[in-house]
């Protein structure tokens, strides 16, 4: 806490530097540098804003749900489901299932659907079944279709209340169905995240990434979950009430991000989607930037569809609050934020090549670096993440985001202009 408080407060002193120098270069009698300096302003305040009341509502999160772990309810009287989609997973399958089998919760099924595989991921599969009293794991194959249809076809097999969703390329901590089991016995909980990291860190680009799953999506979880807003259930594990599924008619085929596109449809009926920070799904990353990017621009591509489906909810604030304020959130963080940041970046560089405040950018590059340090030592105090992903905070702000961003710019402006795209499966290398 001591070296978070120091960080917060180098920043502040970084912040006073920065905006000190933006306001001397206002003086420059050209409007449009005049304009963009109002935006940099602006748009630095909402994003070091949003750092900040995620890490408070992350905190107060925490002290909600902190509980002695002998006093954790253990509950199996609810019959649960696995599901696990699979497309080509001979490397990684095996592994996936055998963390699913040995699993603390006594009372659930897993289904394993093959989407139409070309290699022996069906035959990994069925030399796996088993039948358990209360533990069973059976398999399907069927044609290929893509994702949402084979989680369609496993929900409408399954015999469990509550839909687990699991990867084929992820494995699961050993009481992951249990901790989040747990949480529907609030009838209001329509679905659950768990935390998601990255198991192969042997890569600069694969470490990048964990230090980005830690800080950039399971920090963004744990404020969400404060409000009970959590705006998407990652495909390596999230659990669902059976009957909410079904009353949003299932994962729809019009998106590349069928999970975000549920999320939002059970968000928009009401229900509340909580996060359990202990339920770890351990994931394997791109490990080439190639792969990386083909994964970025599916993610954004597919985001951004969801939210344009539901955008008429944009301004219904006096019908659904809760679902127009993550409807905003959303388009704030797949458009806004990436064009904003790239953007900033290049002013910055013109300002110091035209008119010598080359300390303007460096400045920049430290607000945000200090910001990802401090996030990332919360993050990585309050998760089983390794520490020394903290020094690659400064790799992530140099060169990292800003790869992501403009391959997320790309990604949007192909959007818009109806480029056609594919699922582009990523090519796994077996590291579960």
């Amino acid at each position: 806490m001591k070296k978070l408080i120091v960080l917060l407060l180098l920043m502040i002193f970084i912040l006073f530097m920065s905006f000190s120098q933006l306001a001397e270069l206002y003086k420059v009698e050209e409007k449009m540098v005049q304009i963009s300096i109002v935006f940099i302003l602006i748009f630095s305040f909402i994003v070091i804003s949003r750092y900040f009341i995620l890490l408070l509502l992350s905190m107060l999160n925490l002290i909600k749900h902190a509980k002695n772990p002998k006093q954790r309810k253990t509950v199996h009287d609810k019959m649960v489901s696995v599901i696990v989609p699979c497309y080509n997973e001979e490397m990684v399958l095996k592994s996936s299932l055998l963390s699913l089998i040995d699993q603390t919760y006594k009372n659930y099924e897993i289904i394993v659907i093959d989407d139409g595989s070309s290699d022996k991921t069906h035959l990994i599969a069925k030399s796996m079944e088993f039948t358990d009293n209360n533990k069973r794991l059976i398999s399907f194959t069927k044609p290929n279709s893509g994702k949402a249809n084979s989680l369609n076809f496993g929900i409408s097999r399954a015999k469990g209340a509550l839909i687990m969703t699991v990867d084929a390329d992820s494995k699961l901590s050993s009481n992951a169905i249990e901790l989040m089991a747990e949480y529907f016995d609030d009838p209001e909980i329509g679905a659950v995240a768990g935390s998601v990291y990255v198991t192969n860190q042997d890569t600069l680009w694969s470490r990048l990434q964990a230090l980005e799953y830690v800080q950039g999506l399971n920090l963004v979880r744990n404020g969400q979950a404060y409000l009970k807003l959590v705006n998407i259930i990652p495909g390596p594990i999230g659990m669902f009430r059976k009957s909410a599924i079904e009353e949003v008619d299932g994962y729809q085929t019009d998106t590349f991000a069928e999970d975000c596109d549920l999320t939002l449809n059970l968000i928009n009926k009401r229900y509340k989607i909580d996060y359990e920070i202990d339920a770890v799904s351990y994931t394997e990353a791109p490990e080439e930037l190639t792969e990386l990017l083909k994964q970025r621009y599916r993610w954004t591509r597919g985001i951004l569809q969801s939210v344009l489906k539901h955008k008429d909810k944009l301004w219904k604030l006096h019908k659904n609050f809760s679902m127009s304020m993550v409807m905003w959130y959303m388009l704030f963080e797949a458009i806004l934020w990436p064009f904003a940041f790239v953007f900033a970046n290049l002013f910055m560089l013109y300002v110091g090549i035209t008119t010598g405040y080359n300390s303007m950018f460096i400045y920049w590059w430290l607000i945000f670096t200090v910001l990802d340090v401090a996030a990332s030592l919360y993050c990585v105090s309050v998760t089983k993440e390794n520490i020394r992903l903290v020094l690659y905070a400064f790799y992530y702000r140099i060169f990292f985001i800003n790869i992501i961003n403009v391959a997320k710019i790309l990604a949007t402006i192909e959007e818009f202009n109806g480029v056609s795209m594919s699922w582009g499966k990523l090519d796994r290398k077996g590291r579960i």
